[in-house]
């Protein structure tokens, strides 16, 4: 796949380009400050762009505001987030319209090369990635009205997993569960969220992005 880098650490731009470049991946440029992100978005239109959240030249939330602004004239371009800590305030802004092709992973994380590459896949196939630490975070202020309420412990544990972007196999894995039993939570999800079968392509989507929406931070 193509990939656009967009990270001021120039040690670690270039590790993530030798990484990805040695797994097969082209790179079609590679930015260190938030002024080159969207133009470079824009002229390649990769099929997914690597990004740190916060670069020069103020460190706050240049690669956030680079990505919505290319993300006007390329509405379903994946990205994929770093960011050197959990940031409730700006996952909820990256959230707030949708998950779909987005992820958001700590940046010890891409020393972890198969989390990372299985991550930059979920992104590029329209799911989500999100850092088991981003989701503890978001977890911690969910609102109390909201339709998480109705899941079982369990239950939320499940749809947890599934927004960190992991299927039934690894949530299964994770859980010390038979997979038949992850299904089964995944239905009962499926049903206590109001996602009928009519929308059988993409209820789990729809899924991870209720829950999403309820524990953005108030």
């Amino acid at each position: 796949m193509r990939v656009v880098i967009a990270e001021d650490n120039t040690l670690l731009r270039e590790g993530l380009a030798a990484l990805l470049g040695g797994a097969g991946h082209e790179i079609c440029a590679t930015v260190r400050d938030g002024d080159g992100l969207a133009p470079a978005l824009l002229c390649h239109r990769p099929d997914v762009a690597v990004v740190d959240i916060r670069m020069p030249p103020t460190y706050r939330d240049e690669g956030v505001r680079g990505v919505a602004e290319a993300r006007r004239l390329i509405p379903r371009l994946p990205v994929l987030f770093l960011s050197q800590s959990v940031d409730r305030l700006v996952a909820g802004e990256l959230l707030s319209n949708g998950a779909s092709g987005v992820g958001y992973l700590l940046k010890d994380r891409v020393g972890r090369v198969e989390d990372f590459l299985g991550a930059l896949w979920r992104v590029v196939e329209g799911g989500t990635a999100l850092d088991p630490e981003v989701v503890g975070e978001l977890m911690a202020w969910c609102r109390g009205d909201q339709p998480l309420e109705l899941l079982t412990p369990r239950e939320r544990q499940v749809l947890a997993l599934m927004a960190e972007g992991h299927h039934n196999t690894g949530i299964a894995e994770r859980l010390r569960l038979a997979e038949s039993s992850v299904g089964k939570y995944v239905g009962n999800i499926f049903g206590k969220l109001g996602l009928g079968p009519e929308e059988a392509g993409h209820r789990r989507v729809l899924a991870v992005l209720t829950y999403l929406e309820a524990v953005q931070p108030a």
